[in-house]
């Protein structure tokens, strides 16, 4: 089972950029995007149904009540057992959590909130992080695996941005958000990446718009696919995709045996 998980920045705008045909390409077992910005009755037919070879998506979409916003969607060829929100109102109204069950795991599509300038909205964070990591612990107590992609919003560690010492008072590398990460992972989930890739430098899934960083590859890790430990020996593979254009972050994709 193939899976992608791509914070598109506005699926509108990056669908002038050929978004439809890089989702027909690809064909992907199951497509989560983050940071969508747009409600379904924004869209076009092309996007709710894309023409993919084989059996066609069914189509999940948690949007937010502010137009223009947040939001993520869930693409997936086996249709799940069930599909919800996070049953927190306060995230829930931002469109940031997508749960799909399926036979043998949960899928939890999520956009994890920004911190801000100044730490503005870094409790409203750590708030999410909480209930993001309480939800992964309820499925694993189920006897069930978990896989948590999308945007985190965090650059674990120094290898995971360019530049770690001049952003260390800066949005998505405050200690809180690092910690918080620190004991994700501690209690017994897995980054995948990382697990095929350790110590290496220089992967990131971010860029800024701003001095040709991209070009430059002057950029952070904030996508991320992660499990719990006793879904790992599933896990082919755990890559990034640099090489897709069209929004400021790259596809990450991880297979399943």
């Amino acid at each position: 089972m193939r899976i992608i998980s791509w914070n598109v920045n506005g699926i509108r705008a990056v669908e002038k950029r050929g978004l439809v045909d890089w989702i027909v390409k690809e064909n992907a077992d199951i497509l989560c995007l983050n940071e969508t910005k747009a409600q379904p009755d924004q869209l076009s037919n092309e996007l709710l149904n894309p023409p993919v070879k084989g059996k066609p998506y069914s189509v999940f979409w948690a949007c937010s009540v502010k137009k223009g916003y947040s939001g993520v969607a869930i693409y997936t060829k086996e249709k799940p057992d069930d599909v919800r929100f996070s049953g927190k109102p306060e995230f829930d109204s931002e469109g940031r959590v997508l749960i799909a069950d399926y036979r043998d795991f949960s899928l939890i599509a999520a956009y994890f909130p920004n911190s801000q300038h100044e730490r503005k909205r870094l409790d409203y964070k750590l708030a999410f992080n909480d209930v993001i990591f309480k939800l992964c612990k309820s499925i694993v107590k189920k006897g069930r695996r978990f896989l948590l992609c999308g945007d985190y919003n965090v650059a674990h560690t120094p290898i995971d941005l360019t530049h770690p010492k001049a952003n260390e008072n800066n949005a998505g590398y405050l200690p809180e958000e690092r910690e918080w990460m620190d004991k994700f992972l501690a209690a017994g989930n897995i980054d995948t990446f990382r697990h095929f890739h350790p110590g290496e430098k220089g992967h990131y899934t971010w860029w800024s718009y701003m001095g040709g960083a991209r070009a430059k590859n002057v950029g952070w890790r904030i996508d991320y696919n992660c499990v719990d430990k006793d879904f790992m020996p599933r896990v082919k593979s755990s890559i990034i995709r640099p090489e897709v254009q069209g929004s400021d972050h790259c596809p990450v994709e991880i297979n399943l045996i």
